[in-house]
């Protein structure tokens, strides 16, 4: 695992050669674009996940906004958005980012997750999770990992205590959703001396689903995130 100096060093020169993809078995996590609007609602729409009351999921009424701001993060610099795609299609099954990255703390947070329907309860989440972690830990050197969902959101609670994470807490009104909800927030991280046992439980789990557990880090061109095509 790269630390300190280097660590920052080698996340400031990834910030020069622009955005990455992260490729693993079954999966592959690319930068999210302008383009991807009609393959994200066509995920969210499936069986109403865009109705979760737990979560902000994109659905046709509101994907254009969404993009909107998830790209104005990227371009400031605090959020690393991704669409989860599968290896062999490249169907969108799913999004999820980095963000609040304090290099000088040298930790940040993985969030705004979402998994289509067809997928949630298969390899999908086990897979994204692992080669987001095993980016953060080993290549800016993470010393501590973030995760946040609702109070209410079982389902999501008990998917992050699997990864591993150690819950550290409750938000209380940590932020109000779109329905007026006052939301309470569980939060839980893990850090750089869980990530070897963590990091051998998923492997495990990948290669009970068939998986091979493997990144591969490829540089993309800086407009990988850029606006609609012609």
């Amino acid at each position: 695992m790269k630390s300190g100096a280097a660590g920052q060093a080698e996340q400031a020169e990834q910030a020069k050669r622009g955005p990455v993809a992260l490729i693993g078995g079954k999966l592959v996590l690319r930068p999210l674009s302008a383009d991807d609007g009609p393959s994200i609602v066509a995920a969210t729409q499936a069986k109403g996940l865009s109705d979760n009351p737990h979560t902000t999921i994109p659905s046709a009424g509101d994907i254009d906004t969404y993009l909107a701001r998830t790209l104005e993060g990227v371009a400031a610099g605090h959020t690393i958005a991704f669409v989860t795609t599968l290896t062999d299609t490249g169907q969108v099954v799913g999004a999820t980012r980095f963000w609040r990255y304090e290099p000088a703390n040298r930790k940040l947070e993985i969030g705004h997750t979402w998994i289509a329907a067809d997928w949630q309860r298969s390899f999908v989440n086990t897979e994204a999770k692992y080669l987001m972690l095993r980016y953060a830990f080993d290549h800016p050197g993470c010393l501590r990992v973030e995760f946040q969902t609702d109070e209410l959101n079982t389902v999501s609670r008990q998917a992050i205590l699997r990864l591993g994470a150690t819950f550290e807490g409750i938000a209380r009104k940590e932020r109000i959703m779109p329905d007026g909800r006052q939301r309470n927030t569980a939060r839980f991280a893990m850090t750089d001396d869980d990530w070897p046992q963590v990091r051998d439980g998923l492997e495990s789990r990948i290669r009970r689903y068939g998986g091979v557990p493997v990144l591969t880090v490829e540089s993309l061109p800086r407009n990988a995130n850029g606006s609609k095509t012609a």
